[in-house]
């Protein structure tokens, strides 16, 4: 059956994870001046929104444990960009808001498996630390993005009903988030599932226009999922340079979905992204040649990104 064109979206917000997501689990450890050249290289080829880092205990995540450093580096385009910081608890955006960030994110999860790998406590729980950081950080005239995590399975306990993920959404939709992303953390979701979960999500009045889709691509069902996503009325996706990334707390994650794949298909359908994707495949080029990355972009291997000069 022939693709409904009609049914996609004019145009597609891509939201770059990869100097957070993508470079938390990787190997290498990035220089602070390499991951403020990462971001500066992103928004030059033209994507809108870049996860810049995250607040979180050094000791935790060792590869962003520089984050403030990197916001700082990065303050002249704090404000004329939108550069987000994940923030885990109200020590984080302390640190997030002394470094003069004005966007931050909270992650939440779907199942007590994670919430206490991931946060050290449960999902009730961890819900209640969110609630002050993000009123916080409304009342500081910051916006906040939410994200679920584990919303399609879990490593330890299986299938995620959708149910489960919405009554965590509403939650973080009622503290005041303005956008949440759904995640499928360890790469399991086929299209029937995203289907699912969304009319699920649009039964308690979460509207599809509030909602970002992150695919991991474990099974190889990012593209297939996102094309549903936008079938199905999405028009914000996360994505991962190089296809960057995977889940310290989940060692069955793997790579996110790739932003140089996704505009691809975005641009052979003929979606507007305002992305160059030229750029996209020389900080490809950059991140293997030069930083010494792995990178997992389909579209980016096939143009040679991943060959060492000679």
């Amino acid at each position: 059956m022939a693709l409904n064109r009609e049914s996609f979206p004019k145009s597609v917000t891509i939201y770059e994870v990869g100097p957070r997501d993508g470079l938390q689990n990787e190997s290498i450890i990035l220089k602070t001046s390499d991951k403020i050249e990462l971001v500066n290289l992103l928004l030059k080829a033209g994507l809108p929104a870049v996860e810049i880092g995250s607040f979180v205990r050094p000791d935790l995540i060792p590869a962003l444990a520089d984050s403030n450093e990197v916001a700082v580096g990065l303050k002249p385009l704090l404000k004329s960009n939108r550069l987000v910081a994940l923030v885990p608890n109200m020590k984080g955006l302390d640190r997030a808001l002394e470094a003069g960030v004005r966007e931050v994110a909270v992650i939440a999860s779907a199942t007590e498996s994670f919430a206490r790998a991931n946060l050290n406590n449960s999902v009730q729980g961890s819900l209640e630390i969110f609630r002050p950081v993000i009123e916080q950080a409304l009342l500081a005239g910051l916006n906040v993005r939410g994200y679920i995590s584990m919303c399609y399975g879990d490593p330890w306990e299986g299938k995620v009903a959708p149910d489960k993920v919405t009554q965590v959404a509403e939650r973080l939709f009622e503290y005041g988030i303005s956008e949440l992303s759904l995640g499928d953390t360890i790469g399991v979701a086929t299209p029937g599932d995203v289907i699912s979960l969304l009319d699920s999500l649009e039964s308690v009045g979460i509207a599809r226009n509030k909602l970002a889709v992150h695919f991991h691509d474990t099974y190889g069902q990012a593209l297939s999922n996102t094309l549903v996503s936008l079938q199905e009325g999405i028009s914000i996706v996360d994505a991962s340079i190089g296809g960057l990334g995977g889940c310290p707390f989940a060692k069955s994650a793997t790579g996110n979905l790739s932003t140089e794949d996704l505009v691809w298909q975005l641009h052979g359908l003929g979606i507007q992204t305002g992305v160059n994707f030229e750029g996209l495949i020389e900080i490809s080029k950059w991140l293997s040649q030069v930083v010494g990355l792995k990178i997992k972009s389909k579209t980016a291997i096939a143009l040679g990104a991943d060959k060492v000069n000679s």
